[in-house]
């Protein structure tokens, strides 16, 4: 076997692993949703019940856009590069920190969804944006660094204003 058989192997190897990687946090986030959802969360931790769904639910956001980046760039594209095995392990957990902050933000109310005060709705509401939230990162860390700059006058970060954020968008 020659060199570009083996690293063809090691390509399709590390494929596998992400997407089995990708796939049990996805059966673990629902799971963990479905479990929330019915009340099985202790009862110390009920506080947390919404920004914790909203953490899952971005993950399943997240494990999406990453399927979704698999199947264009392996099979549409054909054009897999290993440089970004990286970017799959991490962007799923990129999402649910965005979707744990999405809360944050609504709860604050630096981000506002609706005006109606039925509890229902307003954590569907939750829910949506951090499932928004965790399936593009790029764009609600841009929409929260515009409201940082409109509430509190913060510049956009340096990574923000390079073309980096427009290069990631290329790649999906």
């Amino acid at each position: 076997m020659n060199v570009t058989g083996i690293n063809k192997n090691n390509k399709e190897w590390m494929i596998a692993i992400i997407i089995t990687y990708l796939f049990i946090l996805l059966c673990l986030a629902t799971y963990a949703i479905g479990a929330m959802s019915l009340g099985w969360l202790p009862a110390p931790y009920a506080p947390l019940r919404v920004p914790l769904m909203c953490g899952a639910i971005a993950y399943i956001g997240g494990c999406l856009y990453c399927f979704r980046a698999i199947y264009i760039n392996k099979c549409i594209r054909k054009q897999w590069d290993p440089d970004w095995h990286v970017w799959y392990f991490i962007r799923p957990l990129t999402s649910t920190i965005a979707g744990a902050i999405s809360y944050l933000f609504l709860k604050a109310g630096l981000l506002v969804l609706e005006s109606s005060s039925n509890a229902g709705s307003s954590e569907m509401g939750f829910f949506a944006l951090a499932f928004i939230a965790g399936f593009n990162v790029d764009k609600f860390v841009a929409k929260i660094e515009e409201v940082a700059k409109a509430v509190w006058g913060i510049e956009k970060t340096r990574s923000a204003t390079n073309h980096e954020v427009k290069d990631l968008d290329k790649k999906e």
